[in-house]
């Protein structure tokens, strides 16, 4: 056996342990990853337009479940309150408890504890309401919820008569909104009205993690099964062809 060929064997043996090891450390991050996501996230397919433009009727969300306890101003909730319909719902948290809400000063925006806030994610040209509310104080461990949508959303401004002043109670919430899956429109806009407001915003989940994981797995577990055919053919042309000697030659 050649010098040279022990060194391409040699090769050949080491780009095969890296391919396998590549392929290994692929379906651990694939599966890893998407166990993880399994985890915490729950998909949810919202079927009205409240939260437009956000997200729309028919709008596929993915929410990180989470304690009530956790929900700060500004973050888009699942929640399901019995009053409301008992139904899973999703709705932007706009107050907490102590916040007084009122809608809406003379540019047409919300005010928290006298505070305006912006908000950029609302339909173009809209008001923060559309009939306004008058001024509202949530109750300590409740929510005041509002759609995106304020001219069609049935959200705590259709229930404030109610007990509560229209709010939910923390434990309602299940879940926090971090992106909308289909169509792929990404990342909801961090909210940062509300930023400068006691508690500031929430902090994403850990959604571009779990993606990064499981594309990472995917192209690790693609590029180590694909070395095999690659090398295989690669040395075919490397190999130099056989001489052929002339018939009756010794």
């Amino acid at each position: 056996m050649s010098r040279t060929r022990r060194t391409d064997e040699g090769h050949g043996n080491l780009g095969s342990k890296l391919s396998g090891l590549a392929v290994a450390l692929g379906c651990v991050l694939f599966l890893g990853g998407f166990v993880w996501g399994a985890v915490l996230y729950q998909p949810y397919t919202v079927p009205t337009q409240s939260m437009s433009p956000t997200i729309g009727a028919g709008d596929r969300v993915l929410a990180e479940r989470i304690d009530g306890a956790d929900v700060r101003r500004g973050d888009v909730v699942v929640f399901n309150q019995k009053s409301w319909g008992d139904l899973p719902m999703v709705k932007r948290v706009v107050g907490i408890g102590g916040d007084k809400i009122a809608c809406c000063d003379d540019n047409g925006r919300l005010t928290v504890n006298g505070k305006a806030i912006e908000e950029p994610y609302l339909p173009k040209d809209a008001q923060a309401a559309t009939t306004g509310i008058p001024p509202t104080t949530v109750p300590e461990g409740r929510l005041f919820l509002l759609g995106d949508e304020r001219s069609g959303s049935l959200d705590s401004t259709v229930h404030l008569d109610e007990a509560g002043n229209g709010s939910v109670p923390r434990s309602s919430v299940s879940a926090r909104v971090d992106a909308v899956a289909w169509p792929m429109k990404g990342m909801l806009e961090r909210p940062t009205g509300f930023e400068a407001l006691p508690g500031g915003l929430s902090e994403p989940g850990p959604l571009r993690l779990v993606i990064a994981s499981v594309v990472a797995g995917v192209l690790l577990i693609l590029g180590g099964a694909a070395y095999g055919p690659i090398a295989k053919r690669s040395a075919r042309k490397a190999r130099p062809a056989r001489r052929r000697e002339p018939a009756g030659v010794r």
